[in-house]
C-alpha cells in the first residue's frame, strides 16, 4: 500500500510541475491531443501504459518497493 501511495505521489507530482511551471506548453499539448484520432489516443494511452509496465518492473527488478 505504501508504494503505490509512493508511486501516486510521484505522479502528482510531475503533473503538478507540468501545470506549474508550463502551462502554455500543456494547452499545446491538448490542442495537439484534440487533433488525434480516437483511435490514435488510444495507441498512445496503451503506449504509455507498456512503458509504464515496463520500467515498474525493471525498478522492480532492481530492487525497488
Amino acid at each position: 500500500m505504501a508504494t503505490a501511495l509512493l508511486a501516486l505521489g510521484l505522479v502528482l507530482i510531475v503533473e503538478g510541475l507540468v501545470w506549474a511551471l508550463a502551462p502554455s506548453l500543456l494547452e499545446d499539448l491538448l490542442a495537439a491531443l484534440r487533433s488525434l484520432t480516437v483511435e490514435q489516443r488510444r495507441l498512445a494511452g496503451l503506449a504509455a501504459l507498456a512503458t509504464g509496465l515496463v520500467l515498474a518492473w525493471v525498478g522492480v527488478s532492481l530492487g525497488a518497493g
